[in-house]
């Protein structure tokens, strides 16, 4: 009791407040240094995550879908390689150059739905790549109109798949109802 009664008279001679007002303002100052220090935490304090009201941000490795394995598809039509566009994360991201089909799943960021080459995906894309042209009009694999400089460019880029892409099928102009190949694209351009 002797020591409660000296405090009393401390608390009361050194601030000259009421024991119950300097009890009150202390407790006010705790919360405030508590929350105040709340915004200036480690971001790998656990307790600070846990008390964070937003939802912690998934990073990119969960956010994206690993790409199918590969497939061999080998002989495929230009429509059955529309499907193959991206639209469908399941399947496969293909792309044809000169007749020849590569699974381009790996560079999904770059011709996957929402990226710069986009429009490439499930296409037979030798023209476009050769005159480096984003037209509709262009996806195909007429080359006979082509100079030496655009043919060489479509070959820097054949190379580039080769290298970096798997070779998954070949294109085929018709299918018999058998489902034998009727002509190639490779044999109707003289590709090689």
């Amino acid at each position: 009791m002797a020591f409660s009664s000296s405090l009393v008279a401390a608390i009361g001679a050194y601030t000259t407040l009421a024991p119950a007002a300097f009890f009150t303002i202390l407790a006010l100052m705790a919360c405030v240094y508590h929350l105040v220090s709340a915004f200036f935490v480690y971001p790998d304090d656990e307790a600070a995550v846990k008390r964070s009201l937003a939802p912690p941000i998934p990073s990119t490795e969960e956010v994206l879908v690993p790409p199918p394995e590969p497939v061999q598809l080998g002989d495929i039509s230009l429509e059955e390689l529309r499907t193959y566009d991206g639209s469908d994360p399941k399947k496969p991201l293909l792309m044809a150059i000169k007749g020849v089909v590569y699974d381009v799943s790996i560079g999904r960021m770059l011709y996957g739905p929402g990226g710069p080459y986009a429009f490439f995906a499930g296409r037979e894309t030798s023209r476009a790549l050769a005159l480096m042209s984003f037209d509709l009009g262009d996806l195909n694999s007429d080359l006979d109109d082509l100079g030496e400089a655009e043919l060489e460019v479509l070959q820097d880029w054949e190379e580039k798949f080769k290298e970096k892409y798997i070779k998954v099928g070949k294109i085929v102009l018709e299918r018999s109802k058998g489902g034998d190949e009727m002509e190639s694209t490779q044999e109707t351009k003289g590709g090689s």
